[in-house]
């Protein structure tokens, strides 16, 4: 194995452009939760149920934000769709830290179901200016660096809110998304290729039978199971060292992790063949089953958790890379956002599900529940995959 496959992606042009800035504009939206949770407890003088509502607001305008959107950047560009929805959701941050309790919840909905989403952004980017033939190692490096994102994020954040407040921090994500927003439009990244964008004859939106395939929607399943994998994972973590007394090793067990995940993203990108989105889907879930055996000591339990932290980024790389494939030129950008939602579904079910388990039974049960509800996505996924193609008319565009 060599960089070689690396190498001949950023060799590309604009492309490491497009992913670094991608990365850079990203960061704030890893705080985002955060911010708004200690906000509400602090400043607004509320409970931990009110900052879930929040949370919950925040979660549903992603999730009904981003395929709207990706829908819009397709029928009218990636300009207008900054300019309008950046304008707007640039206004509802810069405004959430000086309302009241009940405004607050509303704006936040707002707020995030305009903001323009990063993540499927960059994979729109990825897909137009890379050859399919070599968007494996491309997508493996986007998603490195969104984990990257993840360890930098939240410390930087903690700082923020320590050195300043929550309220002050939430004013800075809003000017950083505002300064994103302004090199985005300047820069105007193409989201189809110059081939695509000339076989378009007429620039109609096909009829969803033609391009939601049985394929595609399993991909779906399997990133939500992904994400409800990952969540739950990480709360069932923070139970266990909660209870054992160790929770100060929170932080390095999570670096641990990280640092597993982007190595096998590293690796997944340049192997000459590697597995699909589906199977490093399942592997991840069925490695993670046995952890909860060794929940003893923190430092046991950061070494079991390295092997399904290791297929972490190459399932979102493959699934970015599934999606990128399968979904027409035209409607990418829907298809994108559909994504994005699917993660948000897995993440937000997940919180209450594992959450229920270790109330209900003990903190390292947290890591099972997580695991069979990556199982159950998985399955659900090849079973939808069976119907559909079972249900195709001769004819059809599905399957």
């Amino acid at each position: 194995m060599s960089l070689y496959k690396y190498r001949k992606v950023l060799e590309l042009p604009r492309v490491l452009p497009a992913i670094l800035f991608m990365f850079v504009a990203g960061l704030p939206l890893t705080i985002m939760s955060l911010t708004l949770t200690l906000h509400v407890l602090t400043d607004l003088g509320r409970g931990y149920f009110e900052a879930g509502v929040v949370g919950t607001a925040t979660a549903l305008g992603f999730a009904l934000g981003s395929p709207v959107l990706g829908r819009m950047i397709d029928k009218y560009g990636l300009r207008p769709v900054v300019a309008v929805c950046g304008t707007l959701s640039t206004t509802a941050w810069a405004l959430l830290p000086f309302l009241p309790f009940p405004t607050f919840i509303g704006l936040a909905f707002l707020a995030s179901l305009f903001t323009v989403p990063t993540g499927s952004l960059a994979r729109q980017f990825v897909a137009s200016l890379v050859p399919e033939d070599h968007r494996r190692p491309a997508y493996s490096l986007n998603m490195m660096l969104m984990e990257l994102s993840f360890v930098i994020g939240p410390t930087v954040g903690i700082l923020l809110i320590t050195l300043y407040s929550p309220m002050t921090t939430l004013a800075g994500i809003g000017m950083w998304r505002a300064a994103s927003y302004i090199v985005l439009y300047r820069l105007n990244w193409p989201t189809r290729t110059p081939e695509e964008i000339a076989i378009e004859a007429k620039p109609v939106r096909p009829a969803l039978k033609t391009w939601m395939s049985g394929r595609l929607i399993s991909a779906l399943f399997v990133s939500a199971g992904a994400l409800f994998v990952l969540s739950g994972t990480e709360l069932a973590l923070i139970a266990v060292l909660r209870e054992n007394g160790q929770i100060g090793f929170t932080g390095y067990v999570i670096a641990a992790m990280s640092v597993a995940s982007i190595a096998g993203g590293f690796v997944h990108g340049i192997v000459h063949r590697a597995l699909s989105q589906a199977s490093l889907a399942l592997g991840m879930s069925l490695l993670l089953l046995p952890v909860a055996l060794f929940d003893q000591t923190w430092w046991i339990l950061m070494i079991a958790l390295l092997p399904t932290n290791l297929l972490c980024t190459p399932t979102l790389a493959a699934g970015s890379e599934t999606v990128a494939n399968l979904a027409p030129a035209n409607v990418r950008g829907e298809a994108m956002g559909l994504q994005d939602s699917a993660y948000r579904i897995g993440q937000t079910m997940a919180t209450p599900l594992v959450g229920l388990a270790i109330d209900s039974v003990s903190p390292v049960s947290g890591f099972i529940a997580a695991a069979m509800g990556g199982l159950v996505f998985v399955g659900m996924a090849a079973l939808c995959n069976v119907w559909i193609t079972k249900r195709k008319p001769v004819g059809s565009g599905l399957g």
